[in-house]
C-alpha cells in the first residue's frame, strides 16, 4: 500500500483556482475543508463561555454498572420506589409516604430526608418503573390481597 502524505495549510483568504489547480498538478487530492467563524458571544446556556455539555440525570432506581458500560438496577432505590408505590396504592398522602421513608432511615440521593415535594417530583419515574415493579413477587402477592372491584 502506498504511503500517504497529508498537510494542513492555514490560509487568510479564499484560495484561487490557479492555486488549487497547481496543487492537483503536484499530485495533491483535496480530502476536506475546515471552516471557522466568529460568534456573537458566549453561549447563553453555558457559564463563562464553556462548551455546552449534555447532562442528564440517571433515572431513579438505576445506577451505572461496575464496568461503566450500561445502567443497572439499584436495589436500595428500587426498594424506596416499591414502598412509595405500595403506600400510594393504599391511598396514603405523600406526606405520610415521606414520613414512613424517613422513619425507615431512607434518604434522597442528595442525602436529604424525604419530603412530599421530593416524592411528587419522583412520580413520573414511579409511573415509568411501575410496570416492572408490578410484575415482581411482592406485588403479585399483594394483588391477591386487594379486594376486586365489582
Amino acid at each position: 500500500m502506498p504511503k500517504m502524505e497529508r498537510t494542513h495549510e492555514t490560509v487568510n483568504g479564499l484560495p484561487s483556482l490557479e492555486y488549487l489547480a497547481r496543487k492537483v498538478q503536484d499530485g495533491w487530492k483535496l480530502v476536506g475543508l475546515e471552516w471557522e467563524r466568529e460568534v456573537a458571544g458566549p453561549d447563553p446556556d453555558s457559564p463563562a463561555g464553556e462548551p455546552h455539555e449534555w447532562l442528564e440525570e440517571i433515572p431513579y432506581g438505576l445506577r451505572v454498572s461496575d464496568d461503566c458500560s450500561r445502567l443497572v438496577e439499584s436495589p436500595p432505590e428500587l426498594e424506596i420506589l416499591s414502598i412509595a408505590l405500595d403506600m400510594i396504592a393504599d391511598d396514603c398522602p405523600l406526606s405520610r409516604v415521606a414520613e414512613e421513608l424517613n422513619q425507615r432511615s431512607y434518604s434522597t440521593r442528595q442525602g436529604n430526608p424525604w419530603t412530599p415535594q421530593a416524592l411528587f417530583n419522583l412520580l413520573p419515574r414511579m409511573i415509568q418503573v411501575s410496570p416492572k415493579l408490578l410484575k415482581s413477587e411482592r406485588w403479585l402477592s399483594r394483588r391477591k390481597k386487594v379486594p376486586k372491584a365489582t
